[in-house]
């Protein structure tokens, strides 16, 4: 239960680095705004939110006030612009956050998976398998760009897909992504804050039970339906004369290219601008080697990366003053407990974003611990406490397993929803979605709970 001091309008002082923020509860109603606006629009105004130059103007109007706010404070304590401030901070791990998610994007949309393997059950719960493994190491995004289309490709004539675009959902858009940073954003935030690299390996244990149970489910579910299909002498075939094979096998490589970097920039402390400029200069380098008749053929656009560029500005912005209330407040939420953590993080993230749902609830996971946010690797310094490893092993199950729960969880979901919508297959409706998952992930979710975290 939340006290009555949540409530106050009271300022907030806030301690960075010696120096000290007096920022009022009110200022995280534009963080508040913003997020509600990414999960109501897309279902009220569908037409104005399609247009991503509105998102970012919504993402200004939010965002802009709120950096000039928490400059205008910091001015006042006399606060040096340096890695410590919490503007500087801010941007640079947009800047960060935004290029892995663009060099993945980029170079995953530069690998063509073709053949003439059918879609069978067993065929497609090892596709889904092999996607859980790549979300891991690609990334959520890179992996439901690069198999979503050859999957559909595998299954077209069949009556029944919706099932197979829902558990791809479940399975690469979102919990395959677990193990490490580069597996889906909120863990590569918590990389960002201090987490090692390595460190999510640790996680394989939860995440090998939700991929098995998941996986069983999604076979049975498939052979069933597949039994009903009236399907066509020549569906799951391939194009004439086509075999087998990948092309673009250059990006293959420059996909081990962003994994090094990232692991690179971990162990070794690489100076600030290196880590972003090698991503940025791979993904350079996938579109110039990459023929365009090759990324025409995997219908590529630049616009999914564009829409998360935009919203994700105001969200970095919008969300600094949450992040450090949440932290000061965080012993007065209540949640102390690893399960606890678990579900307040997990329900967030399935109608809001991932990302800034792990980030504020690491911070009230380091206040509960007594340890300020306003450190650069915060989290380092709260796995080094004796609660610290089990809350945020939670928070991290949490935001990754449970952005499935909804179209709106996670980045990729409505990418996936809208590229299958494109190759004929009808999608169920927000609500329509969350039969399915309330169905098959929470009793799940509730697995894991007993199993790990109580």
């Amino acid at each position: 239960m939340i006290r009555l001091s949540w409530l106050s309008m009271l300022p907030l002082t806030v301690a960075t680095e010696g120096h000290t923020l007096d920022l009022p509860l009110w200022s995280v109603i534009p963080f508040v705004v913003l997020l509600l606006s990414i999960a109501i629009l897309p279902l009220t105004a569908p037409h104005f939110w399609e247009h991503n130059r509105n998102k970012l103007i919504l993402s200004l109007i939010l965002g802009v006030p709120v950096g000039a706010f928490v400059w205008h404070h910091a001015f006042a304590a006399q606060m040096p612009f340096d890695h410590h401030h919490p503007i500087f901070t801010a941007l640079h791990e947009y800047v960060a956050f935004i290029l892995l998610l663009f060099s993945l994007f980029v170079i995953s949309g530069g690998v063509y998976v073709r053949g003439s393997f059918r879609g069978k059950p067993a065929v497609n719960t090892a596709f889904l398998g092999v996607g859980a493994l790549l979300a891991s190491f690609i990334g959520t995004t890179g992996a439901s760009m690069l198999l979503i289309r050859p999957l559909l490709r595998a299954n077209r004539g069949r009556r029944n897909l919706v099932h197979l675009v829902v558990f791809f959902i479940f399975i690469v858009s979102n919990t395959g992504g677990l193990l490490t940073p580069l597996g889906d954003p909120p863990l590569f935030l918590g990389f960002l804050k201090g987490v090692p690299f390595t460190w999510t390996f640790q996680l394989w244990k939860e995440w090998l039970l939700v991929q098995v149970v998941l996986l069983a489910l999604f076979c049975l579910v498939d052979t069933c339906l597949s039994q009903k299909d009236e399907v066509r002498a020549s569906a799951g075939a391939a194009p004439s004369g086509e075999r087998f094979g990948i092309e673009g096998l250059i990006n293959v490589l420059l996909l081990a290219g962003v994994v090094a970097t990232i692991y690179g920039s971990g162990k070794y402390a690489w100076p600030m601008g290196v880590q972003e400029g090698a991503m940025l200069a791979l993904a350079l380098v996938s579109i110039v080697v990459t023929p365009k008749a090759l990324r025409e053929r995997n219908q590529f656009n630049f616009g999914p990366i564009l829409e998360v560029a935009a919203l994700f500005l105001g969200i970095f912005l919008t969300m600094i003053p949450a992040l450090r209330i949440l932290n000061q407040e965080g012993q007065s939420l209540g949640i102390t407990q690893p399960w606890q953590f678990f579900w307040a993080s997990g329900s967030l993230s399935s109608f809001l974003d991932n990302a800034p749902t792990y980030l504020a609830f690491a911070a009230v996971g380091a206040g509960t611990a007594g340890i300020s946010v306003s450190g650069t690797h915060y989290l380092a310094e709260l796995l080094a406490t004796a609660s610290g490893p089990a809350i945020l092993a939670a928070i991290s199950c949490g935001s990754v397993f449970m952005g499935a729960n909804t179209y709106i969880g996670n980045g990729p979901n409505f990418m996936v929803k809208a590229i299958a919508e494109s190759g004929g297959v009808r999608m169920p409706s927000f609500f329509g979605y969350m039969v399915w998952s309330i169905a098959i992930l929470i009793p799940t979710f509730v697995l894991v709970t007993f199993l790990f975290f109580v």
